[in-house]
């Protein structure tokens, strides 16, 4: 899995896994808010958003467990993106297609 290539698809939604406090810190661009506590709630959103899924949270385990989750449910293209850091990096270094 090379997370750069799949940060670079056009269609990637990238998903923000921590508590919506911790937002306020800050978050990678156009990424949306779904706290892993309420994801399994909101798995049918997940089904019907664009693929593939890049998740993170502040260090790498929360959106481990979103990935593990949303692949139980059948889920197929779920990638953990690991920390906020790593995905502002991979999203930094995006190239404009």
């Amino acid at each position: 899995m090379d997370l750069q290539k799949i940060i670079n698809q056009e269609n990637t939604t990238i998903v923000d896994v921590r508590e919506s406090f911790e937002t306020y810190l800050g978050k990678a661009k156009g990424a949306i808010n779904i706290p892993l506590g309420t994801i399994a709630k909101r798995v049918e959103e997940f089904r019907q958003m664009s693929k593939p899924i890049v998740v993170y949270c502040r260090s790498g385990n929360r959106s481990g467990q979103a990935m593990n989750y949303l692949k139980a449910q059948g889920i197929e293209e779920v990638y953990n993106g690991g920390s906020l850091s790593e995905v502002k990096a991979l999203l930094k270094n995006k190239v404009a297609a």
